[in-house]
């Protein structure tokens, strides 16, 4: 059993510095977009670019494939940083 635990620990351990990871670069990511969204607003520019974020699915999509992670769900991962995404730009227009 101690080995089984030992393993469990082991990924347990990486999965938590994974996730570390992954907020500290969606923080990272959103300081940029806040920056792009003010920049947006100062230029009285949309808060939404169609064509980049479809551009921007279409490669995160392709990325999932050579990643082999399901795209279906990198897709709605990516969807849904962009809405909040959006959001914020909308409330930089204000």
């Amino acid at each position: 059993m101690t080995d089984a635990a030992d393993i469990l620990k082991d990924h347990r351990d990486s999965i938590d510095r994974l996730d570390a990871i992954l907020v500290y670069t969606l923080a990272e990511r959103f300081a940029h977009t806040q920056a792009v969204g003010k920049l947006k607003a100062t230029h009285e520019l949309p808060p939404s670019d169609p064509a980049r974020e479809s551009q921007q699915i279409e490669r995160l999509h392709k990325m999932a494939i050579d990643a082999d992670l399901d795209p279906e769900f990198a897709t709605k991962f990516l969807s849904f940083i962009i809405e909040e995404v959006i959001r914020h730009h909308k409330n930089h227009q204000k």
